[in-house]
């Protein structure tokens, strides 16, 4: 499945119906992938920073986990956009990551050893942000895959599966546009 369409929309998109994570499914936040070296022995290009969670949604406060994960300041209105985008009123963040874009080479953003985003940046969007092409992962398997502009203050929301008592939801936000 292909779709294009800006990341100002809340782009839902159905991944699976059930995925088995451990109890203490929780990540910390793990260290961004280092970048890449070119052939002439450079480290690549990057077109930007993304931040991405995997996050448990319920409806049920007592059926939360208990993961003590905060959200950096990036959205500070991240509980109160979820709540709009899905029919949940609790959430708790999982797992967690920040990454650099690389350019001409693929990046990975991984909260969970479950559920990932690969990411391809295809360049800096008309009037900011990055074009960028994702797929989402859940092990060894590509969910979704889509095309998607991405830009600072408008994160993009992919429903993922259903789990324990709720929902699991994936979110990608821009940090920063351009290199280091």
């Amino acid at each position: 499945m292909r779709s294009k369409a800006p990341a100002t929309l809340a782009l839902l998109l159905a991944a699976l119906n059930c995925v088995a994570l451990p109890v203490g499914a929780q990540t910390s936040v793990q260290a961004p992938t280092a970048p890449p070296i070119t052939a002439t022995g450079k480290l690549a290009a990057t077109d930007g920073k993304v931040w991405g969670a995997l996050v448990y949604a319920v409806a049920d406060k007592s059926k939360l986990t208990g993961a003590t994960e905060k959200a950096p300041d990036l959205i500070p209105d991240l509980a109160e956009r979820l709540a709009k985008a899905f029919p949940f009123t609790d959430f708790e963040i999982l797992g967690q990551h920040t990454q650099d874009v690389f350019r001409e080479y693929e990046s990975w953003v991984v909260p969970s050893p479950e559920l990932f985003l690969k990411v391809d940046s295809k360049g800096p969007a008309d009037g900011g942000g990055l074009n960028l092409h994702l797929q989402f992962w859940r092990q060894q398997k590509v969910l979704v895959k889509t095309d998607t502009i991405l830009r600072t203050g408008s994160p993009l929301f992919i429903r993922g599966p259903k789990w324990r008592d709720g929902q699991l939801i994936f979110i990608l936000a821009l940090k920063s546009v351009g290199g280091k």
